[in-house]
């Protein structure tokens, strides 16, 4: 049974990752702090009105570039510090006022890219060819031109940025403070209830009963705050189409995907094969889900349980080191060392507290190492969970060595690449170490659909699929009320499933649970990047060369476009092939499972 939260202060500090690897103390920060201030005036006194040589704007970028990296640090500290315990009223005072301060330094640099994106475009080629660090930052500036506002406009949105971009933390403070859940009771017996509690543990309860009556209790919950969390998602996307429309984009899509520098053909085609070719895969393992675990019937609050519901291998913090250290040590020593280093040095936050975000996320400062946000549950699919975080940590790691502060931050469509191409190379592992063992190579199989291809091909995809059908209507200039949003996502729903599954009431509430809808066109990027992940892990099973290639595509950082990042590392993203490769491997998968579960049975 599921037990209730502790508070963060009774968490063991062994448990915690260490912001002290980014400063020592608060009063280190506060000093950072002053110095970004002043560091703004002297840039602005400096440049203001002279961004019209490529001399002076390659020395301003080389102090630009020591201003944005301390903000980045800045932000960090005070953001990881919330983000694991929300009802910590110091640290989100302390995160409010030091990021008010920060901004208003930021705000006063925003003439930068306005001074240089009207400078003569002869000018702005020169300083490209001089600028040691920098060089994709003004490329960027350039291909930016036909979008950019007056200077003085500029300036206005950046002040505003905080308030314009509020409606995230507004959704937070909603799910992670406001929303308190009672206690729900099963055959005269009573469980605790919470957010994390519901994703992290009932959701993968084995007692149907306890499971099905956990999903009616949470889902109750969120209709309770289901036109609030509207009003948040609707603040959002329609100040997208705003921003959009200002900056003389055809659509928000056009927006939105032109940081990723990722065409609209690719993104549709992400989402429309999927949601043809995939379902049919999916649905199948559904049906096997309800065969082996004896279910009357197949419906959506079963949809996360194990395939194989007595066979969970527990696995402790301390036995994860080994599973990691073993199962990627493909990837070279280097990569070993980083791994050691993430548990000696405590990049990890392991609690399960109050107020702690849900999920798992890594924030990796630039050259100040990672940290890893997720909630250990001593379930062998949390070493799944890990080995995807220190995927991000070990891409960044290696673009911090390799590349500037500007060119270390890469295309959301590639940034999922190197997280669950770990998670392949875990699965690959474990099923060779337990080579002879018909029901550990099902687990492991399972644990692939059911981990890392229905997260990221299934979850996220229909999470993309419902946004795009939102945008679309944003575009129109129509409004998405609550009613309007569950229509659309049930409608999602019912489309990839079909009669193999039944929808639950509550189950178009699942729109309510995720922060990737507050982060633009995210959601797809996660079956994107597993693409090319995918097609790398089957080269590093059959080339020696794969493993260098791929080393060498996660140094190159933003310099590449994520075309030209899956070309590196042999894999082509302009075509359907790769995806529908994709597809059938996961079929493949999926017909192994049914065919070990006849051998089993017999």
């Amino acid at each position: 049974m599921a037990e209730t939260l502790k508070k963060r202060s009774e968490i063991p500090e062994n448990l915690k990752w260490d912001l002290s690897l980014i400063y020592e103390n608060d009063d280190a920060m506060y000093r950072d702090l002053e110095k970004v201030v002043k560091m703004a005036d002297e840039i602005e006194r400096e440049f203001k009105g002279h961004l019209n040589t490529a001399d002076a704007i390659c020395k301003c970028m080389d102090q630009l570039a020591e201003f944005q990296c301390t903000v980045s640090w800045i932000g960090e500290y005070t953001m990881l510090a919330v983000s694991v315990d929300y009802t910590d009223a110091k640290a989100l005072k302390r995160d409010e006022k030091v990021s008010n301060e920060y901004r208003k330094a930021i705000s006063k640099l925003s003439f930068i890219e306005g001074e240089i994106g009207e400078a003569d475009a002869k000018v702005i080629e020169e300083a490209i060819e001089k600028t040691a660090i920098a060089k994709n930052y003004l490329r960027d500036i350039l291909r930016a031109q036909p979008h950019r506002l007056s200077p003085e406009t500029e300036f206005v949105l950046s002040t505003l940025d905080d308030t314009l971009n509020a409606s995230y933390g507004l959704y937070e403070q909603t799910k992670l403070a406001d929303m308190k859940f009672r206690d729900f009771e099963v055959d005269g017996k009573k469980y605790p209830l919470g957010y994390s509690l519901f994703e992290d543990n009932y959701e993968y309860e084995k007692n149907t009963a306890v499971r099905r009556a956990a999903f009616d209790a949470f889902s109750a919950k969120l209709r309770d705050y289901m036109y609030t969390t509207a009003a948040e998602y609707q603040m959002c996307v329609k100040q997208e189409k705003h921003m959009a429309d200002l900056r003389h984009f055809d659509n928000v899509f056009d927006y939105l995907l032109f940081s990723q520098k990722v065409t609209r053909e690719m993104y549709d085609r992400q989402i429309d094969l999927i949601m043809e070719k995939l379902s049919v895969h999916m649905r199948k393992y559904a049906k096997l889900l309800q065969r082996t675990n004896h279910l009357d019937k197949m419906t959506y609050a079963d949809l996360k349980i194990a395939l194989d519901p007595e066979y969970d291998p527990h696995v402790t913090i301390e036995q994860s080191k080994e599973y990691i250290l073993e199962g990627l040590s493909i990837l070279g020593e280097d990569y070993g060392e980083m791994l050691k280093e993430a548990y000696e040095k405590r990049w990890v936050d392991f609690a399960q507290n109050e107020g702690k975000s849900t999920g798992g996320f890594c924030a990796s400062p630039y050259q100040k190492g990672s940290f890893i946000l997720l909630s250990w549950n001593e379930r062998m699919s949390d070493v799944f969970t890990l080995a995807h975080e220190l995927g991000h940590a070990g891409h960044f790691q290696l673009c911090g060595q390799n590349q500037s502060y500007f060119d270390a931050e890469v295309s959301s469509y590639v940034v999922e690449a190197p997280s669950t191409m770990n998670e392949l190379l875990m699965a690959e592992y474990l099923k060779e170490k337990n080579a002879d063992d018909k029901r550990f190579r099902r687990w492991v199989l399972s644990a692939q659909i059911s981990n890392t291809y229905y997260h990221n091909f299934v979850t996220h995809l229909l999470e993309a699929a419902y946004q795009r059908e939102v945008y679309k209507l944003i575009d129109q200039g129509e409004a998405v009320p609550a009613e309007t949003l569950n229509e659309i996502y049930r409608g999602v729903l019912e489309k990839f499933w079909g009669d193999a599954v039944e929808l639950t009431d509550g189950c178009e509430l699942t729109w309510m649970r995720q922060p990737h809808y507050y982060m633009g066109l995210y959601s797809y990027c996660y079956s994107a990047s597993l693409t090319i992940a995918t097609e790398v892990a089957q080269r590093i099973r059959k080339e020696g060369q794969a493993v260098d290639d791929w080393k060498k595509t996660l140094m190159a950082g933003g310099t590449v476009t994520p075309a030209e990042f899956a070309k590196m590392a042999g894999v082509d993203v302009t075509t359907d092939r790769a995806l529908c490769d994709t597809i059938d491997y996961i079929g493949s998968i999926i017909d192994e499972i049914e065919q070990l579960t006849d051998e089993l049975e017999a």
